[in-house]
């Protein structure tokens, strides 16, 4: 995938600006850093991924009941896809996603995880949270995440909220495996930032984060790709087996087993 740079990029794909803002704060956003194009391929992507059946041992499917009708279950959300399509397999590794995050973490980096986020009409937002609270500092102190806007994320249909005029956290506001309660975001705005389709936004593993249920009739597709520094090692392989034991995906659950999402 090739699209036009920023006239004022830099050794990469993002701006002066951009950079700035991601280093002052942890978290910055790149518009327009898909083009149209590459962002309806995208879109079809994962409607092959959604056509799959369910199987054991290949990509992670998780569900919800939809908050408009809870008889009806949605996909919330798809994991682990990256091994079982070629597509999003370069997308993640021989794009420019993987060389901003180089350029954010200032040096190469392995893939960690990545997801999709449907939010479908219905669909549950996400607690204040933190990524770094589930658990990754057992893998890598600091981590970067490319959030890339597949379908307009608005504030009606739940985008993602970011803090407003706040220096850089770097360090954990609350504790591991629990989003952040009311207590530790006392002082904290949280604003929206909508998204058009090929916007990215890419923030840190201690950037608290957002998002709202989508309660409007249309959805509201995201991917994730979040990368570590290449000198803490490839991570990949170990986040994914505890993950596994812990929270595997609902075809591969156990009957009658008990399992909740922390963080």
């Amino acid at each position: 995938m090739q699209s036009a740079m920023s006239h004022d990029s830099l050794d990469g794909f993002l701006t002066r600006d951009t950079l700035t803002h991601f280093d002052q704060t942890g978290w910055a956003v790149a518009p327009g850093f898909f083009s149209a194009a590459e962002v309806a391929e995208m879109s079809g992507w994962i409607d092959e991924l959604l056509a799959r059946p369910e199987v054991p041992g290949t990509l992670w499917v998780y569900h919800q009941p939809s908050l408009l009708d809870p008889s009806r279950q949605l996909v919330q959300r798809i994991e682990n896809f990256c091994p079982h399509h070629t597509g999003f397999d370069a997308l993640a590794h021989q794009s420019r996603l993987q060389t901003a995050a180089g350029q954010m973490l200032r040096g190469s980096v392995f893939l960690f995880k990545e997801k999709i986020n449907f939010k479908e009409s219905g669909g549950a937002g996400f607690e204040l949270h933190q990524d770094q609270q589930a658990g990754w500092s057992r893998y890598a102190p600091l981590f970067v995440t490319a959030m890339v806007c597949v379908d307009a994320a608005t504030i009606d249909n739940g985008c993602l909220e970011m803090p407003g005029a706040s220096p850089r956290f770097d360090r954990l506001i609350g504790e591991e495996w629990r989003p952040v309660n009311d207590g530790e975001a006392t002082g904290l705005t949280m604003l929206p930032v909508p998204t058009q389709p090929g916007d990215a936004v890419f923030f840190d593993s201690y950037v608290p984060h957002a998002s709202k249920a989508n309660m409007s009739s249309g959805q509201r597709r995201v991917l994730f790709f979040t990368y570590n520094s290449q000198v803490h090692g490839d991570q990949r392989a170990a986040y994914h087996a505890d993950k596994h034991a812990s929270f595997p995906p609902d075809i591969e659950r156990v009957p009658g087993a008990e399992y909740r999402f922390k963080v």
